[in-house]
């Protein structure tokens, strides 16, 4: 099947489940920076999960072209079908360069919804068979001027658990802790409160040694003080 074919049939699809009020909140809700079909999660599901029977899985060929494509549509559900089509083909190792699509995709089209979900289930999940990568290639992301790609940067470990590196994770976040961004201090909260379920001793250690802003403190101690309460 040709790569416009596949797309055009999951257009079809997506048209004949539209719902315009659904469309207008959930424009809303991300602060009307995207289009939508107006298709809620539970819905979109079943969708695609009949679509991936029906007309099955890309050639790996063809990938990056579908998923350019899918990226220029303007309605939101298209990129997250997108994101569906690489945590379907990641689940078998990928070549390396597969981070260089993550990056593109990453810095277009840019918002929480899509940055965060590509960075713990595309870009984590990558970086467990090209660990030798993970420091010079995060490295430039952390000091990128793009900042969803430093809040990648802080966030890709969030599923290691204990293969978490510490001193990594110590140094990208250090190096933005005067960030006046919400969206870094919201990663640096979330980095540590998630790896506080790990290792909350290393949390407390950290947050007490070092000078968080108040939004990165309290997500990062969230979850040891109600543990403690």
């Amino acid at each position: 099947m040709e790569n416009t074919g596949y797309i055009n049939l999951l257009k079809v699809e997506y048209i004949n489940n539209k719902n315009e009020l659904n469309a207008i909140a959930m424009s809303k809700y991300m602060k009307n920076k995207f289009d939508f079909c107006g298709i809620k999660s539970p819905l979109r599901k079943e969708i695609d999960k009949s679509f991936f029977k029906d007309y099955g899985f890309p050639e790996s060929e063809n990938i990056e072209e579908i998923i350019s494509n899918l990226w220029q549509q303007p309605e939101r559900e298209f990129q997250y079908f997108a994101i569906q089509l690489l945590e379907k083909e990641i689940k078998i190792k990928v070549d390396e360069n597969r981070i260089n699509l993550y990056k593109k995709l990453i810095i277009s089209k840019s918002w929480w919804d899509t940055v965060d979900a590509i960075s713990s289930l595309l870009v984590g999940k990558f970086f467990t068979y090209y660990p030798d990568l993970i420091e010079n290639e995060m490295q430039k992301w952390n000091k990128s001027e793009n900042m969803w790609l430093n809040r990648s940067s802080i966030i890709f470990q969030l599923k290691y658990k204990q293969q978490t590196n510490i001193e990594l994770l110590s140094k990208f976040i250090k190096k933005h802790l005067n960030s006046k961004e919400f969206f870094i201090q919201k990663a640096i909260g979330w980095a540590l409160r998630e790896y506080s379920k790990t290792n909350p001793d290393f949390v407390v250690k950290f947050v007490n040694d070092n000078k968080l802003a108040p939004l990165c403190h309290k997500e990062a101690l969230k979850i040891i003080c109600k543990n403690i309460n």
